[in-house]
């Protein structure tokens, strides 16, 4: 249990060092073909389907990875 703990700590680390360095270099992270984006006068409303599903495949394979 220890081990992912430090796994998901250093993995958080290097995203927020990635978002503070070089904040372009996720820019493209919501903006995907099936990523639901309505605006409307009263308000705002964003799915983001395409981008759960690229996450959810990289944290399958990265769990799997580990796993084994």
């Amino acid at each position: 249990m220890a081990r992912w703990f430090i796994v998901a700590g250093i993995l958080l680390i290097l995203l927020g060092a990635i978002l503070h360095f070089v904040p372009s270099a996720l820019g493209w992270f919501g903006k995907l073909p099936g990523d639901v984006d309505i605006r409307s006068e009263s308000g705002r409303v964003f799915v983001p389907i395409t981008s759960m599903v690229v996450v959810s495949v990289l944290l399958t394979l990265l769990f799997n990875l580990f796993n084994r």
